[in-house]
C-alpha cells in the first residue's frame, strides 16, 4: 500500500492543468480551461477545468473529478496505478507501507509468477524466429495462415518445441522454480515425479492483462490426429482467471475509445486477421462461454458491442441466450453474420482488407430484431413455437435497464411478431416483476412497468439535477455555500474569525437532511468542526465513495463564466457576485430550507386531521398546527416573502 503521506504529496504536486493538458487541448476561456471532452463525442467544447478548485467537469457527459480521477478514467487505472503515473510524471519516489509476512508472501508469489509467464512468453517467442524447428514449423504456419511478421511480432506468437520437456529443462538452467512453473501451468507433473511441458509441439498466443504483461498462453496443435486437442490453455492460476480475461483486449484498449464500440468475436485467428486488416478495437472471448467479468471489461471502455458470428446458425441460436448477459449490463448489442460458413479470420483471408471492413459496416444489425427474425424463421408458421419466440424476445427486452430503449424494441418487435404492442408490455411487466421477486426485492424498489409514468429519480441514485425535488436541490444549496465558502470568515458577526462553516451549520443544528450524500458532507464538517478543523475540497472530491465525489464535483463547477466585458470603466456596468453579499447568501439558506422544512410539518398536520377523531388530539394538533403558522409567517417575513393564507 502507499504511504498516505505520499498519496498527499502526489495529490498536492498534480495540477489538474497539467495533467488533462496531456490529453486535452485546453484553451482558456474566463477563469477556466475548456475543450473537448475526451469522454464522449463532441463538436462544441463543454470540459471544464478549473485551476483554481483542482477539478474537471464535462457539462456534456457529466463526466468530473480531480487529477487522481481523471488518469483513473481516461487511462482506465485503478487508483494505485493512477497514483504511481501521477508519481512518476512529478518525480515523486512511491515508497509503500510494510506489509504483513503473509502479505509480502502473497505478493512476492503473485509476483513470482508473472516472471515466470513472461519468461516463457520470450522463450516461446526466441524459439520461433531464431530456431530450426520453430522457423519451420511454427512460422512457417503463421505465415501461411496469411499473417504479416509485423503483426506476429506485435501479439509476440511464439512456438513450444515437440521436445516433452524442452521449456522445463531450460527455465530449470536459468534457475526458475518447479512450484512457480507448475502453479502457471506451464508443466505438469506425473504421479512418478517426473515432468513434461504442457504446451509441446505447438504454436503459442500469449494472453496479456491490461498493462501488457503475460498471464497465460494459448496453444495450438499443429496435428491432425482427432485424437489430440486443438486448443490446449493454461489452467486457473493465481494471475490467470478466464473468466476476467479477453483476448486482445491489451492491444484495443485504445481503438475501442476511440471508435466507441467493441467487436467481440471467437478465437485468436479472428483477432489477428482483423488486426491486419486495420480493424483494431476487437477481442476475443477465447472460445469460451462470455462471462459478466469480461462483459465488465468492455464496459470500461464502450457501452457498443458488435458480436461478429460465423455462419452457423446452429451454433448462433446456443450463443443467444449468452448474448443476453450484455443486455442485462446495459450494453447496446449489435450482431453480424458472415456468409457461407465463413467467419472474420477466413473472411479477411478470402476477400481483403477493403472488402472486410466493407461488409461489417453494411450488414451488423440489432441484436433484439436479429435474435426475433432467426427464432421466427425456426418457429415457421406453428403456433405454439412462436409464442415462445414471443416470450423469449420479451425476456431478452426485460433485460434492458433503460426503459426508454426497451420501450423502443417493443415498439419495433410488435410489428416483426405481428402481435399487439399492448400484449407486449403487458408480458413485458410480468416478466419485470417476476424478475425482481425472484430477487427478494423490496416493493418499492421494483421495476417501472412499461408505458407507466415514472417517479422522480432518487438523488442518491445520481438522479439529473432538473429532475430532483426541492427539498434535496435546497440541501443541496447548503452543501454548495459550505464548499464555496465555508471556510471564509462571517464579517458581519461580532467576532469576524469565525468561519461561516459552523455558523451555517448552528442555524440548521434542528434540521435533518433527506440526500444520503448531502448529510455524510454535513456530518464530515461537524467532525471536522468539532476538532477546530475545517475540512479542505479535496476531502470530498477525492473521496471513496462517488456519490460524495460526484455531488462535491458538481457544486463546485461552475459552467459560466463572467464576460470580462463586464465590470470595467469603459462601460461603467458592475455585476455584484454573491461572495460580495455572504450575509444574505447565508441566512436566506437558512430560512429557505427551515420554511421547506414547516410547510412539509404543516401539510403532515392537515393530512393527518382530515382523519382524526379524537377531540384531544385534535386540540393538540390544531395547537401545533398554528405554531408552525406562527413560525412559516415569521421565515416568510425574514425572507421578504408573503404567507398566502
Amino acid at each position: 500500500m502507499i504511504k498516505q503521506e505520499i498519496i498527499d504529496k502526489i495529490i498536492d504536486a498534480a495540477r489538474i492543468e497539467e495533467v488533462v493538458g496531456d490529453f486535452v487541448d485546453l484553451k482558456k476561456r474566463g477563469t477556466s480551461l475548456i475543450g473537448l471532452c475526451p469522454f464522449h463525442n463532441e463538436k462544441t467544447p463543454s470540459f471544464n477545468v478549473s485551476v483554481s478548485k483542482g477539478i474537471y467537469k464535462c457539462f456534456g457527459c457529466g463526466a468530473g473529478g480531480d487529477a487522481v480521477r481523471f488518469v483513473m478514467e481516461h487511462e482506465k487505472y485503478s487508483y494505485p496505478e493512477a497514483l504511481k503515473y501521477l508519481a512518476q510524471k512529478y518525480h515523486i519516489e512511491v515508497e509503500e507501507t510494510e506489509r504483513t509476512p503473509e502479505q509480502l508472501a502473497a505478493q512476492n508469489k503473485r509476483e513470482s509468477l508473472f516472471i515466470v509467464t513472461n519468461w516463457a512468453g520470450k522463450f516461446f517467442k526466441e524459439t520461433l524466429w531464431d530456431t530450426e524447428e520453430g522457423r519451420t514449423v511454427g512460422l512457417n504456419y503463421f505465415k501461411e495462415r496469411g499473417y504479416r511478421e509485423d503483426i506476429i511480432q506485435k501479439f509476440e506468437l511464439g512456438y513450444s518445441p515437440e521436445a516433452w520437456s524442452a521449456l522445463y529443462d531450460k527455465a530449470k538452467a536459468e534457475g526458475y522454480n518447479d512450484e512457480f512453473l507448475e502453479a502457471t501451468g506451464l508443466v505438469i507433473r506425473k504421479d512418478d515425479g517426473s515432468v513434461y511441458d504442457r504446451f509441446r509441439g505447438r504454436v503459442m498466443f500469449p494472453i496479456h492483462n491490461l498493462t501488457g504483461r503475460i498471464l497465460g498462453f494459448g496453444g495450438r496443435t499443429l496435428k491432425t490426429d482427432k485424437k489430440t486437442p486443438k486448443y490446449v490453455n493454461s489452467p486457473e492460476s493465481e494471475v490467470y482467471h478466464k473468466s476476467d480475461v479477453l483476448y486482445g483486449l491489451y492491444f484495443a484498449k485504445k481503438p475501442i475509445l476511440d471508435a466507441d464500440n467493441c467487436y467481440l468475436v471467437e478465437g485468436y485467428a479472428d483477432v489477428l486477421s482483423m488486426h491486419q486488416a486495420g480493424v483494431e478495437n476487437v477481442v476475443a472471448s477465447s472460445g469460451t462461454s462470455l462471462t459478466s467479468g469480461q462483459i465488465r471489461l468492455i464496459a470500461r471502455y464502450t457501452k457498443n458491442v458488435t458480436i461478429l458470428y460465423d455462419g452457423d446458425e446452429a451454433g448462433i441460436k446456443a450463443s443467444l441466450r449468452g448474448t443476453d448477459m450484455l443486455l442485462e449490463e446495459g450494453l447496446n448489442v449489435k450482431v453480424l453474420l458472415f456468409p457461407d460458413g465463413n467467419d472474420p479470420d477466413s473472411y479477411v483471408q478470402r476477400f481483403g482488407s477493403a472488402a472486410f471492413k466493407k461488409y461489417i459496416a453494411e450488414h451488423q444489425r440489432d441484436f433484439i430484431f436479429y435474435k426475433t427474425q432467426v427464432l421466427l424463421r425456426d418457429a415457421g408458421g406453428d403456433p405454439v413455437k412462436r409464442a415462445a419466440v414471443i416470450h423469449d424476445v420479451v425476456e431478452s427486452i426485460a433485460l434492458i435497464p433503460d426503459a426508454i430503449k426497451a420501450s423502443v424494441f417493443v415498439r419495433e418487435c410488435s410489428a416483426l411478431l405481428d402481435i399487439e404492442e399492448r400484449i407486449l408490455i403487458a408480458e413485458l411487466n410480468k416478466i419485470r416483476v417476476g424478475q425482481a421477486r425472484k430477487a427478494d426485492r423490496k416493493p418499492e424498489s421494483l421495476p417501472t412497468p412499461a408505458g407507466a409514468p415514472k417517479a422522480v429519480p432518487d438523488a442518491a441514485n445520481g438522479a439529473a439535477e432538473e429532475s430532483l425535488s426541492s427539498d434535496i436541490l435546497q440541501e443541496r444549496e447548503i452543501v454548495r455555500i459550505l464548499l464555496h465558502y465555508g471556510n471564509q470568515p462571517a464579517t458581519w458577526e461580532t467576532d469576524s474569525d469565525i468561519p461561516i462553516a459552523p455558523l451555517l451549520l448552528s442555524g440548521l443544528s434542528d434540521l435533518s437532511f433527506d440526500d444520503p450524500a448531502c448529510l455524510a458532507i454535513i456530518n464530515t464538517y461537524k467532525d471536522y468542526i468539532a476538532h477546530n478543523e475545517l475540512p479542505e475540497e479535496r476531502v470530498f472530491v477525492g473521496h471513496a465513495d462517488r456519490r460524495i465525489a460526484d455531488l462535491a464535483i458538481d457544486l463546485l463547477a461552475t459552467k459560466y463564466n463572467l464576460s470580462p466585458n463586464w465590470n470595467d470603466e469603459k462601460r461603467k456596468i458592475y455585476v455584484t457576485h454573491e461572495s460580495e453579499r455572504l450575509e444574505d447568501l447565508v441566512y436566506s439558506a437558512i430560512y429557505r430550507i427551515k420554511k421547506r422544512k414547516v410547510e412539509q410539518q404543516i401539510h403532515r398536520i392537515r393530512e393527518e386531521l382530515k382523519t382524526e377523531t379524537d377531540a384531544a388530539n385534535m386540540e393538540v394538533m390544531l395547537a401545533n398546527y398554528q405554531k408552525l403558522k406562527d413560525v412559516s409567517k415569521l421565515i416568510a417575513d425574514k425572507l421578504g416573502t408573503i404567507v398566502i393564507k
